[in-house]
């Protein structure tokens, strides 16, 4: 039997940033202190930036987290997406979805729809409107997406940090309009095919781990635990972005920050002084492990200059 494992599955569209670099860390740290495998999965599915892949794996590697086996590419395994998706619809577990992103913006501010979720809109059509609105998509050489037909409307999942979480299921895309498996579907399939049942990431993410392991229960794979770990964030609140300034590896080091000055920056977010590699800031959190970091988002002013020896 293979040994369970954590991950870290970013998407190649750029370099990553200090609150990516610190949820890797957390990661890494959780897997390892439980003696799980830690792999890595590149999400190409959705858009790639020429040599941001190899660049994210570099810089993993500067800051001490490594990963047992080569890193799965997301977009090779589209024959397992296609089967899942299959499987979905051959149940009854899927409906086509007519909508632009227009209908969903504007229909998802109903009040009794929670934040970020699809409206329902398409759920609700009959057949008769169905066939008239694939017409009119088929007259513009569009198709429709595909989304969750979801049994139960909630889901409760096992997390580290928020205790059992029982959260509204979303319809979520699982076939894009262009035919590609989304991420959603291809996420939950992959964690099932490398062993994953330790899922750790930023906890902007906590409002989809219903929808997503409802999705694994239906599909007859394991669900995960989850950790959702405070975000990294702006002075103004907002989650931290590359143009926020000088967040990334490459940026820093142009103003004298080697890798381990990184990791010891990110350290002292955690309550971790000294830190120089990321398997400092897991012995430092030892047996207590994430349950040691603390519960509000991590404020990040940038430097501005170089930094001070």
């Amino acid at each position: 039997m293979t040994t369970p494992a954590g991950r870290f599955a970013p998407s190649p569209t750029g370099d990553l940033h200090l609150g990516n670099l610190r949820t890797a860390i957390l990661a890494w740290a959780a897997a390892r202190l439980s003696g799980r495998r830690f792999v890595m999965r590149i999400e190409d599915i959705d858009r790639e930036r020429a040599g941001s892949a190899q660049r994210q794996l570099d810089d993993l590697e500067a800051i001490g987290v490594d990963w047992d086996g080569e890193p799965l590419i997301q977009s090779q395994r589209a024959h397992a997406h296609r089967a899942a998706l299959e499987e979905l619809a051959s149940r009854g577990l899927v409906f086509e979805c007519y909508c632009s992103r227009r209908d969903i913006r504007e229909a998802a501010s109903a009040p009794h729809v929670p934040p970020g979720h699809y409206p329902g809109t398409c759920a609700r059509l009959s057949g008769a409107e169905r066939a008239s609105r694939r017409e009119a998509l088929a007259a513009l050489g569009r198709a429709p997406a595909l989304r969750l037909a979801a049994p139960r409307a909630q889901w409760t999942v096992t997390d580290a940090l928020h205790g059992q979480y029982t959260g509204p299921v979303d319809q979520f895309v699982v076939r894009r309009a262009d035919g590609v498996p989304a991420y959603n579907l291809a996420s939950v399939v992959d964690d099932a095919f490398q062993g994953v049942d330790q899922v750790v990431r930023g906890d902007d993410l906590l409002a989809q781990a219903p929808g997503q392991a409802q999705l694994a229960s239906l599909l007859g794979l394991a669900q995960p635990t989850y950790a959702h770990v405070p975000l990294a964030v702006s002075e103004s609140g907002a989650r931290l972005a590359k143009r926020d300034g000088a967040v990334t590896l490459a940026d820093l080091a142009d103003l004298g920050w080697g890798p381990a000055d990184v990791v010891g920056l990110i350290g002292e977010s955690l309550g971790v002084r000294g830190a120089r590699r990321a398997a400092d800031i897991a012995d430092a959190l030892g047996d207590r492990g994430l349950e040691g970091i603390p519960a509000h988002p991590w404020v990040v002013v940038p430097p501005t200059g170089r930094r001070p020896h």
